[in-house]
């Protein structure tokens, strides 16, 4: 696989890791979390420190925070499984064995091996610095991000790529990866025709959006709700709460490679 490739697919996992890790950051409102002791580990992962100042939605230090993610996401893809670094559309339409193996929901003995090829230093560390309760808690915060990356990875090229933009439209970074949001869900098709809340033409509208905007979008708001009154960007952007996570969000950086 192209080096390119390869690190396309690192890129995508790290943003994959930055959505939870973002948000259990965010969420503290002024809470310090308490470093806790390492359990004896000399080759653990050496974390930064990050401070949530009390704000509408924390502010910290976000250079930190973002070397953290870089770090963590760095270190558990590069000791995964070799298919799973390298998985793509193509490569699963090819070879019906590899589509099986990182099918949707993963199968089980599939997620043990992805879950034992993650380092001990990575659960210490997210423990040691409040971001899991414990470090048995770490296959539950980690597997979905591990679906969402397989899911993102292996996604077919959408039909509206014509329409995608250079930068996220909640947040304008412009050098991270995005995914188009689908700004009437398509659960909602039936009904939005049905209820004549938007014309058949408008239903598969998108939103290209960082995955960290992507998922607080559809935190705040139902599926329905997002199809009757958020079905523009600009209707989300007159949120009081969209504008500020994406305000903050968007100081939200890696250093470049």
């Amino acid at each position: 696989m192209p080096f390119d490739e390869t690190q396309s697919n690192l890129d995508i996992f790290r943003d994959c890791l930055s959505g939870p890790l973002v948000q259990r950051s965010a969420v503290e409102k002024g809470r310090t979390p308490q470093k806790r002791r390492t359990k004896g580990r000399k080759n653990s992962i050496k974390p930064v420190k990050i401070h949530v100042e009390a704000d509408s939605l924390g502010r910290g230090d976000v250079e930190e925070l973002a070397e953290f993610i870089d770090y963590l996401a760095t270190e558990i893809f590069e000791s995964s499984l070799k298919e799973l670094q390298s998985l793509s559309y193509s490569a699963i339409q090819n070879d019906p064995r590899l589509a099986e193996r990182f099918g949707d929901p993963l199968p089980s003995n599939t997620l043990d091996q992805i879950l034992t090829s993650i380092p001990p230093s990575v659960a210490e560390s997210l423990e040691t610095y409040g971001l899991l309760e414990e470090q048995s808690d770490l296959p539950n915060f980690i597997t979905p991000v591990f679906q969402e990356y397989i899911d993102a990875a292996t996604a077919a090229p959408p039909v509206w790529s014509t329409t995608r933009t250079s930068a996220c439209e909640m947040c304008e970074r412009d050098w991270i990866p995005l995914s188009y949001h689908h700004l009437i869900p398509k659960q909602m098709h039936t009904k939005a025709i049905k209820r004549g809340w938007h014309e058949e033409w408008r239903l598969n509208s998108v939103a290209w959006l960082c995955r960290a905007c992507h998922s607080f979008v559809h935190r705040i708001a139902t599926n329905e709700e997002l199809a009757k009154e958020y079905w523009t960007v600009e209707r989300l952007m007159q949120r009081d709460d969209v504008v500020a996570w994406a305000k903050w969000v968007g100081t939200v950086r890696w250093k470049a490679r």
